[in-house]
């Protein structure tokens, strides 16, 4: 029967069999040493010399090889004992041992210290995979979904499996396209979330719905975003009609998770409710960062009478302090301005606090007064910088929302030891699509608007269709959007005038989710709902930067499965079995 290393440390003076991988080998003095390998550690195996054929054998390992040893467990030698290791007091003795299989030179390294490329390890994950690190993330990882099922079932959440192969419906991002041989020329989708099967739960008596579930959105790759399929937490509850009861309830999970999986402190026990409105204003994001300050100044008020041309001809001028920032080099400003420049700003202006004055190309142009009242609202003092940005609102928001986290990651801010929570509310029911120049649906068009049908009869203008808002929520942790939920729409009146708003007829909304919407006619419940993005949870939780490295077998940057070459291509028979042609021109 196979021994795990770890186990080992309690079976001295016994004869156990190890299996695993030659992790390194060593031979001293015609005695030959190898740290075996496996899930749960490292162990040293001691072959003797008088045991002719296993050193015979012994000299030909190499890394990466795997085999099995049989011997004696022993305590070290005085002195020799390792303690960088859990079995560092004890060794094997082998009496036998056997290669299992051999191993060629390895094309990735498996030391942390000096780790390969991100795209030889994704080419060879199954080797990467090897590290004690990535082992480590593995079993955390079963532990983090085993956390949760233990807390959805302890609060009577039932869990439910939908479909894979789905209608297409417009969720906000590309769907994933599956033609139907049955039925030519026809297509599923894969869903990009269970939302319309966790609706009709709630239609059909079920009270408390979850799942962990795989949602595939056909979306560009980020540090924080895989490409193409995930995994979230999925949860709906019947009779709900205000999005603070499921808020809550689910609240509670992360907590936990942040204190008792995690081992992290919650910067605040109370979690913010923070409306999108002022989420936007304030930190230039619907998605802040709480574990640091540097909130956006309005400075209108201040310069309404300002002769400085920049901002007196700008819609919006705004300034977020730097705490500390006079010592920032003119290269470092420039590198930060650039950055600026590429969310829309024209460029950075500045004013440096040093020496007891105020330093800057702009400060001849603002008033003593003007001066004065930035450097109060601002709250800047002796070694700070404040930056501005001025323009229209939504590009300052914009530009000065990056700043505050390029500045705070500059600092060293992001305390990882640290996760600060907050709801973001009140979402605006529609958005105005700048690129098609219309108004359109925000999230989706599956909330409910506040104030129902009537809200939506009143709406005569933009402005007016801009106003409203969802009973919609996002929480956000560290900076990162890990949960989007809302109150539903669950009355096809409200849905129909909803999309008739937009210039969508009954025709359109009865083809896109008929069935939902004749569900909703058989006395369906109010309810709510969310869902958690499960890895990027856990990459905030484990301290990662890049969601790829707590995922088993993600795809790459280019959204690309280097390892199994996917996509690929396929046989022109299983084209013709679908009814598909192909007719690419690639000029």
């Amino acid at each position: 029967m196979r021994t795990k290393t770890n186990s080992t440390i309690t079976k001295q003076g016994e004869q156990v069999t190890v299996k695993g991988w030659v992790n390194s080998r060593r031979d001293h003095g015609g005695v030959i040493f190898i740290d075996l390998r496996d899930d749960a550690g490292l162990l040293q195996i001691v072959i003797q010399p008088e045991n002719v054929a296993n050193f015979s054998a012994a000299e030909h390992l190499r890394d990466e090889y795997a085999i099995a040893v049989t011997g004696l467990i022993r305590e070290r030698g005085e002195g020799l004992e390792n303690p960088n290791i859990t079995t560092g007091k004890i060794e094997l003795v082998a009496d036998a041992f056997t290669i299992l299989n051999a191993s060629k030179p390895l094309p990735i390294s498996l030391n942390e210290a000096n780790k390969s490329s991100e795209e030889l390890r994704l080419k060879y994950r199954y080797l990467d995979l090897r590290r004690a690190k990535m082992q480590e993330t593995l079993k955390r990882r079963a532990k983090y979904l085993s956390f949760i099922r233990r807390f959805m079932e302890d609060q009577d959440f039932l869990e439910v499996q939908t479909p894979i192969l789905a209608n297409s419906s417009p969720e906000g991002a590309r769907d994933f396209l599956v033609p139907s041989r049955i039925h030519a020329g026809k297509f599923y989708a894969l869903p990009q979330a269970p939302q319309q099967f966790k609706q009709l739960l709630m239609v059909g008596g079920v009270d408390k719905y979850y799942q962990i579930a795989p949602c595939f959105r056909d979306e560009d790759p980020r540090a924080d975003r895989l490409y193409g399929d995930f995994y979230q937490l999925d949860v709906e509850r019947a009779f709900v009609e205000d999005g603070e009861e499921i808020r809550r309830e689910m609240e509670v999970l992360i907590q936990n998770l942040v204190k008792d999986f995690a081992g992290k402190d919650l910067v605040s026990a109370e979690i913010p409710r923070i409306a999108y409105e002022d989420a936007m204003n304030i930190y230039g994001s619907d998605k802040p960062d709480l574990r640091f300050g540097m909130t956006l100044v309005d400075l209108d008020e201040t310069l309404a009478t300002t002769e400085f041309a920049v901002f007196k001809n700008a819609k919006k001028v705004k300034a977020i302090c730097v705490k500390g920032a006079a010592s920032m080099t003119r290269s470092q400003i420039d590198h930060f301005t650039e950055i600026a420049k590429k969310e829309g700003a024209g460029g950075l202006a500045y004013l440096t606090f040093v020496d007891g004055g105020i330093k800057s190309p702009i400060a001849k142009f603002l008033s003593e007064t003007e001066l004065a009242e930035i450097t109060a609202k601002t709250g800047a003092e002796d070694g700070d910088i404040v930056f501005f940005g001025a323009g229209k609102p939504a590009t300052v928001n914009k530009v000065l929302g990056r700043m505050r986290n390029e500045f705070a990651d500059f600092y060293d801010l992001k305390d990882k030891n640290k996760v600060a929570l907050c709801w973001v509310v009140d979402f605006p029911f529609y958005e105005y699509d700048e690129q098609n120049r219309k108004v359109d649906f925000g999230h989706n068009p599956f909330s409910l608007p506040k104030g129902g049908v009537a809200v939506l009869e009143a709406a005569k203008t933009d402005a007016d269709k801009l106003a409203i808002k969802a009973d919609q929520y996002d929480m956000v942790m560290n900076g990162y959007e890990i949960c989007s939920g809302a109150v539903r729409n669950y009355n096809p009146e409200v849905m129909y005038k909803a999309f008739s708003i937009l210039g969508y007829d009954e025709h359109f909304v009865e083809e896109k989710f008929g069935a939902m919407l004749e569900a909703f006619k058989f006395g369906a419940p109010p309810h709510a709902g969310c869902a958690f993005g499960l890895e990027r949870i856990f990459m905030v939780l484990t301290g990662e930067d890049n969601i790829r490295e707590v995922v088993a077998f993600p795809k790459s940057s280019a959204g690309v499965d280097l390892m199994m070459a996917s996509p690929s291509d396929v046989e022109p028979k299983q084209l013709s079995e679908l009814k598909l042609v192909l007719d690419i021109d690639f000029d």
